[in-house]
């Protein structure tokens, strides 16, 4: 969204301050959903990390608490992504590539070996089988002897923009909603303190949109969301006090700042408004940040760690609940310890250093500000609107809107920096002869027959009918009005893997084929 004018008076202000701004903490937490923000608590740091086996995770994300990391976020491979054992011919080539291979509650339990489990939090970054992840690490807690209504963290768990952003579906947008909307009626009565979803405009941004997309395109997800838990016969305020969210910081610092404002403020109204929330809970828009990995570059990746300072610095300026700050040789592998230890720094440096923690929206009543926040909140809310006119954005999705403005947006971004519209330092200017890069993670090419061995011990040694017995029930469910969770539940306690309970429903529920793009 590029700015035509260069100067900002009191002109391009027209704000209603008690409507419009209010006080953070307070309807509709425009300047923040905690009244004092961060002099209150700081956002909770939650270094993203997981690659190889849970043995070799585990270790670092133990290196992460020692460096003051307050919370963990799985990455999962690919495999584990869409719901397929280690041992499955299509994971071959990619076990432990992207993320780490989680097979059973058996690599679950080592993930988590000697991590106190209500002692911090935890964040998913998975979708398709949420359901069956949430409950290895509810059973994980529950041999620790920590019950589930103590265990605090979040899901990713969202579907809608795996269709139109990413690719990791398994199930058809039916079943799919199904599984989402038992998740939030399981865990508004066994894991209150548990954020069920975390409704993303980070992979619909990476994946081409600009900032009112992003925001437009994510809200609309939410909106679905919470349409589909009315209609499964929940209410509003049971659930959506535990609804979260996940967005970009990309580099434009004071469009990003604005960007969070808007759709807070977007937000609550929708919630106030169109589903009669009652609870304030209901509608302040909590929002876990992740730096742009779309930004960096494989060119003088030392540049990445200053565009990483930025986009920390917009978003705490705008007002994020938790970030993970990217490391700058992403563009090219896994990040090193010693990369993820600059990024998690930045954090701490802007938390400790920078005075920006100090004040709540510091940036509030900054005639740029003001109106760039009410400009996106208009041209968002005409997105969502034509969204809704579609059918919602399910039918959106299946009419392929969503996917070609993102497409669209994409193309005209990439257009920009070809033509030198668009300057990236290193890149496409400021180009310097550069050595081959040194000292990039690789991950060991042994991972997958390690992990065939895993199962295949693991499959000897336990108790196999009460295996097929747990997974005749978990079909049962499905195939029924029944909530899944507790049968998923039962199935990932005996030592079902993932491909086994994962199997069970696609069976019923079927796969997803996507439309063609023409």
């Amino acid at each position: 969204m590029k700015e035509e004018k260069i100067l900002y008076t009191p002109l391009d202000t027209n704000i209603d301050y008690e409507n419009d701004l209010g006080y953070p903490g307070q309807y509709p937490f425009t300047r923040g959903v905690q009244p004092t923000m961060y002099r209150g608590r700081l956002w909770t740091m939650r270094m993203y990390a997981g690659f190889a086996t849970a043995e070799e995770s585990n270790q670092r994300y133990k290196y992460l608490i020692e460096q003051g990391s307050m919370g963990l976020s799985v990455a999962f491979d690919l495999p584990t992504q869409m719901g397929y054992d280690s041992s499955d011919e299509i994971a071959q080539g990619e076990v432990g590539k992207v993320g780490v291979a989680i097979d059973s509650l058996a690599d679950m339990e080592i993930l988590f070996d000697g991590i106190e489990l209500d002692k911090v939090s935890t964040s998913m970054t998975i979708n398709a089988p949420a359901a069956v992840l949430l409950a290895m690490y509810i059973a994980v807690a529950k041999k620790q002897g920590v019950s589930a209504d103590k265990l605090r963290g979040t899901i990713q768990n969202d579907i809608l923009k795996e269709y139109v952003a990413r690719g990791t579906y398994i199930f058809p947008v039916k079943p799919s909603m199904r599984l989402i909307t038992d998740t939030f009626d399981y865990c508004s009565k066994e894991v209150p303190k548990w954020n069920t979803i975390s409704i993303s405009g980070y992979h619909i941004r990476e994946a081409g949109a600009n900032a009112v997309q992003e925001v437009a395109f994510t809200l609309a997800d939410g909106i679905a969301y919470v349409n589909a838990a009315i209609e499964a016969g929940l209410n509003v305020d049971d659930f959506a006090p535990r609804l979260s969210f996940f967005f970009n910081a990309h580099n434009d610092l004071l469009e990003e700042v604005a960007k969070f404002r808007a759709a807070r403020r977007m937000w609550a109204r929708i919630m106030k408004d169109n589903f009669k929330a009652t609870n304030p809970k209901s509608m302040a828009l909590k929002f876990h940040t992740q730096t742009a990995g779309c930004t960096l570059t494989a060119q003088q990746p030392e540049n990445n760690i200053v565009r990483v300072a930025i986009q920390t610095l917009a978003a705490v300026l705008g007002g994020t609940q938790s970030l993970h700050t990217n490391s700058k040789d992403e563009a090219l592998a896994l990040p090193t310890e010693d990369s993820v230890m600059v990024a998690l720094r930045t954090q701490q440096i802007v938390a400790h250093e920078s005075g920006v923690a100090d004040i709540v929206d510091p940036l509030a009543g900054s005639y740029y500000i003001e109106s760039l926040t009410n400009k996106i909140e208009e041209e968002a809310m005409a997105i969502i609107n034509k969204i809704e006119a579609l059918g919602g954005a399910p039918a959106a999705i299946e009419k392929g809107y969503i996917q070609q403005e993102i497409m669209d947006s994409a193309y005209s971004y990439q257009k920009e920096i070809e033509n030198g519209e668009r300057i990236i330092v290193g890149m496409n200017k400021f180009q310097i002869e550069e050595e081959d890069p040194k000292g990039l993670l690789k991950v060991d090419p042994q991972v997958g027959e390690r992990q065939i061995e895993k199962i295949n011990k693991l499959k000897e040694n336990r108790d196999n009918e009460k295996v097929k017995e747990t997974l005749s029930s978990l079909r049962k469910a499905c195939s029924e009005d029944e909530n899944v969770m507790p049968y998923i539940l039962d199935a990932v306690e005996c030592y079902a893997t993932l491909g086994e309970i994962c199997g069970v429903m696609r069976e019923v529920f079927g796969e997803y084929k996507q439309a063609v793009m023409i």
